[in-house]
């Protein structure tokens, strides 16, 4: 059977099942999960633990073995699987297959996973798996949920922050800071609770003792991007600047959604339904709710004319001259990442013509200015 996280307390109360399957990109809550299972197993007499993790070549009869044999001492054994890759592959497949049919009252079974694909959850051995026992999927908490994540964390601990707009700017002043990385934002949650007495937070507390753990990602820009969240988007601009990014990979990032921006825009004026579009051009998670908005904001002509300024930036960041010979106007921004800003706005705010940033110190001279919003 499928359950949702938020579900697993009130399962695991009324006994174990014989077979688990967690799957999810999410690391700190599917750890987190498997931790209350191990620990739900061992207060059951599941004392005997064997850990298999699938690479190249593994023998998948040795799984077998230790799913149907007893502990040397008499005691009940877990026995957990590791697929980092989420592809058993036939021979795995099969195994899982035989797995799944042979569940042991005296062995309990938990499979990790990565994300899955709507059709390996369709597939023969997924299916097995979450008939004969439990599948757990992990989804991620998205940005706009992590403010009231952070607040539930704060109160398992017996903290609270301020009542009213004070406690939602420092349950937003956290999300930022942690950029959607739940282990950061795990990790700075038990700090104030190492730092301060349980009862109520102060912003300027918060504020105080949170660090900018952020480890900016290239592809979540997108998402701001999407958003239009233009505050975001210079946020991370400069995040991944600092962090040393490359300008080149950058580029590539948001080249690439402002391409799959002009697909999906052309299919649609021929006609073509919007959902169809989105899978056509895989199109998922967070994405498949802000690629509407972004369509209605910005024409065709703006992306074809934001294509063009991608390509002299990708000369630029190679080292290249950026501009059309005999045409200074055509130049990108003498700074690349400024050019990158200019890039991703034609996207997130296409209607207002952002006045190109001043130069900024380079790498080295300090810390990088914030762009004008």
């Amino acid at each position: 059977m499928q359950l949702r996280l938020d579900a697993l307390e009130a399962h695991l109360a009324k006994g174990l099942a014989g077979l688990y399957v967690v799957y999810g990109d999410e690391h700190l809550l599917a750890q987190e999960a498997c931790d209350r299972i191990r620990a739900t197993a061992r207060a059951a007499g599941f004392t005997d633990r064997s850990v298999f993790t699938v690479e190249r070549g593994f023998d998948w009869s040795s799984l077998l073995g230790a799913s149907q044999s007893m502990s040397l001492f008499g005691d009940r054994q877990l026995v957990e699987l590791r697929i980092p890759s989420g592809k058993p592959g036939k021979e795995g497949a099969d195994a899982l297959k035989a797995l799944a049919a042979a569940v042991n009252d005296d062995v309990l079974t938990m499979i990790t996973l990565p994300r899955l694909d709507a059709a390996t959850q369709k597939s023969a051995w997924f299916t097995a798996l979450s008939d004969a026992g439990v599948a757990l999927k992990i989804d991620p908490v998205e940005r706009a949920q992590l403010p009231n994540w952070v607040g539930q964390r704060l109160a398992a601990q017996g903290q609270r922050v301020a009542a009213g707009e004070e406690g939602r700017r420092a349950l937003a002043f956290i999300a930022e800071r942690v950029e959607g990385n739940l282990l950061a934002a795990h990790q700075e949650i038990q700090k104030l609770g190492l730092l301060y007495p349980a009862g109520s937070l102060s912003f300027e507390q918060i504020q105080d003792a949170v660090l900018n753990v952020a480890r900016y990602d290239v592809f979540k820009l997108n998402e701001a991007m999407l958003a239009g969240d233009v505050g975001r988007l210079s946020r991370m601009l400069d995040g991944l600047r600092g962090e040393g990014e490359a300008a080149v990979l950058v580029l590539w990032a948001v080249v690439e959604e402002v391409r799959t921006l002009l697909r999906i825009k052309r299919g649609v004026a021929a006609g073509k339904p919007l959902a169809m579009l989105v899978r056509e051009n895989r199109v998922w998670g967070p994405r498949e709710r802000l690629i509407g908005p972004a369509l209605s904001r910005v024409t065709e002509s703006a992306l074809e004319k934001a294509l063009a300024l991608a390509a002299r930036l990708d000369r630029q960041v190679k080292g290249l001259s950026g501009g059309t010979p005999g045409n200074h106007r055509n130049d990108p921004p003498p700074d690349p990442w400024d050019g990158l800003f200019e890039l991703a706005m034609t996207v997130a705010a296409p209607a207002k013509v952002a006045p190109v940033p001043p130069p900024r110190p380079r790498a080295g001279a300090g810390a990088p200015a914030r762009r004008p919003v």
